[in-house]
């Protein structure tokens, strides 16, 4: 209930009455009156669904949020089913009114999709990361996308901490030995390390780069970090962190890297054969940013050549990831499906957020200002 209420109160301190004029034929944020369509694309939880009271974020509890809307006379259809032509989702496309997707099930929505949805008004991510939505098409269509800015900062933070001491400690195959019966200390100790002392940069210092950070600092590490904007000076100072305005200086420096940065279309492939070469030989890489910014196949061949000595994320491309993509079977890797923002405390805070918006876009109020991907045609800075 607190979480909720403080983000009851951070929509309160941020919205206007006031809207500037769209720069595009925009569809319109704000609700006209009548009952509204609105499909959630979540995933399943199954058996799971129902051992948790707070375990909102599935198909099954749908963020806690159907009673609300449908006692209000508006139409909740949720789903997992998103993928192709014959999908639950493309089934609904042409009349609903609202999209709401997560990061971790995500609904590719397409230019063809956006095209095809006349009654399409706003896109929201129970979460953080709207890379799933093409959104120069959105922009161009007049429509606006939202997500939950924050709900999972601390989730993907100690999420992303956790596998760097399972890279660093070589704990994955210590665990292993057990489940199969070994017993060798020798296969682990001799590439297993202290991360004191080590040298950790970030590409990306946003919300979960900078939390990442200030989590790292007690370990006494030599801190990076690039991204567009340098740091205020006494943050920078507090945190312990030297600013690389130059990410190619930055990236050999490293005994690990940890990816914190969108997937734009500069971003896309940021991670290739070439830029691999230059990292030092045996770097640890972690990335719960996104899977596109890696090329899938220079980081298998990096990871089977001993250059990469431990990948460890939870991000593919594309999400689900199929039984055959090559990261489930290259050596030296710590992945799990995507899950890191998706903790218990997360989806509170995120089904909380989308509640809000809606709440806000019921009534024809604005969302907190940094909660906007794209608005009035134009895109949030990070992703221009």
């Amino acid at each position: 209930m607190a979480m909720k209420r403080a983000a009851v109160s951070a929509v309160r301190a941020f919205t206007s009455s006031g809207s500037p004029a769209p720069s595009v034929l925009a569809r319109g944020l704000h609700a006209s009156p009548g009952s509204k369509k609105i499909v959630g694309v979540f995933y399943n939880a199954n058996e799971y669904a129902s051992m948790n009271p707070n375990f909102v974020g599935c198909v099954e509890n749908a963020l806690g949020i159907r009673d609300w809307l449908e006692t209000q006379g508006h139409e909740y259809i949720v789903t997992a089913d998103k993928d192709g032509p014959h999908s639950e989702l493309e089934k609904h496309m042409s009349d609903l009114h609202v999209l709401i997707s997560t990061p971790f099930h995500p609904a590719y929505v397409t230019a063809e999709r956006i095209k095809k949805a006349k009654n399409l008004q706003l896109l929201l991510t129970a979460g953080i990361g709207s890379d799933h939505i093409d959104l120069k098409a959105a922009a161009a269509a007049g429509l606006t996308v939202a997500e939950v800015t924050g709900s999972n900062v601390v989730s993907v933070a100690e999420d992303e901490l956790m596998r760097i001491l399972i890279l660093v400690r070589n704990f994955l195959p210590g665990h292993h030995q057990v489940i199969n019966g070994d017993w060798n200390v020798a296969a682990i100790a001799h590439r297993a390390y202290d991360l004191e002392g080590k040298t950790v940069g970030t590409v990306g210092a946003g919300r979960i780069g900078r939390l990442l950070l200030q989590r790292l600092k007690p370990f006494n590490c030599n801190l990076l970090y690039h991204d567009r904007l340098k740091m205020d000076a006494e943050l920078e100072g507090q945190i312990g962190a030297t600013y690389e305005e130059d990410l190619d200086a930055m990236l050999p420096k490293c005994d690990i890297i940890v990816v914190n940065t969108p997937l734009t279309e500069k971003t896309k492939g940021m991670f290739d054969k070439e830029r691999i070469a230059k990292l030092k030989k045996g770097v640890l890489i972690v990335n719960n940013a996104r899977g596109a910014i890696m090329d899938t196949q220079a980081v298998v061949d990096a990871c089977s050549s001993g250059h990469i000595a431990g990948y460890s994320g939870d991000v593919w491309y594309p999400q689900p990831a199929p039984k055959d993509h090559p990261w489930r079977y290259m050596p030296n890797q710590a992945m799990t499906p995507h899950i890191s923002g998706t903790t218990i405390d997360a989806q509170l805070r995120y089904a909380a957020g989308v509640k809000d918006m809606l709440e806000c876009y019921f009534k024809g109020e604005d969302f907190p200002e940094q909660n906007y991907i794209v608005k009035d045609g134009e895109l949030a800075s990070q992703y221009r």
